[in-house]
């Protein structure tokens, strides 16, 4: 009879361990942008937004990584970005270090060297060695993954 109450516990730290596990393990999505596009921008930021919203609704953490690569370093170049001032409001409403805007590095050389000249980044950005290879790394560490 002792064995049996003994077992019983046991099995229900166990399950209550596992669920409290659960609940604990983070939110994190990384948002990928290789388009020139504004509609396409303003989609990320979107995603970004409303994940904001329904994990600060659920009072739960998330972060975020945008991972800007090719064609969508446009929306991280403070020279050509069209959505600069919703990059600096969305990073305004969220707790620091919650919401991360990575540049591709190899995208930026690459771009200054067809330009001649330096691009300048728009502050709220981080400049990352290669956008794919960081995209890749996150889904490693088990960061979830949106293409729009």
């Amino acid at each position: 009879m002792f064995y049996r109450f003994l077992t019983a516990a046991l099995l229900s730290i166990a399950f209550a361990s596992g669920a409290l596990a659960a609940d604990t393990k983070p939110h994190r999505v990384t948002i990928q942008i290789d388009q020139n596009d504004p509609q396409v921008m303003n989609l990320v930021l979107n995603n970004a937004t409303n994940v904001i919203e329904h994990y600060r609704a659920k009072n739960e953490d998330v972060d975020i990584d945008v991972v800007a690569y090719g064609p969508g370093l446009h929306m991280l170049r403070s020279d050509t970005s069209p959505v600069q001032d919703r990059i600096k409001r969305l990073k305004d409403m969220v707790f620091p270090g919650k919401i991360q805007f990575s540049a591709c590095n190899n995208t930026r050389q690459g771009m200054e060297k067809t330009e001649g000249h330096e691009i300048p980044m728009v502050p709220d950005a981080t400049i990352v060695p290669s956008g794919v290879v960081h995209l890749m790394e996150l889904q490693e560490q088990d960061w979830s993954y949106v293409r729009p």
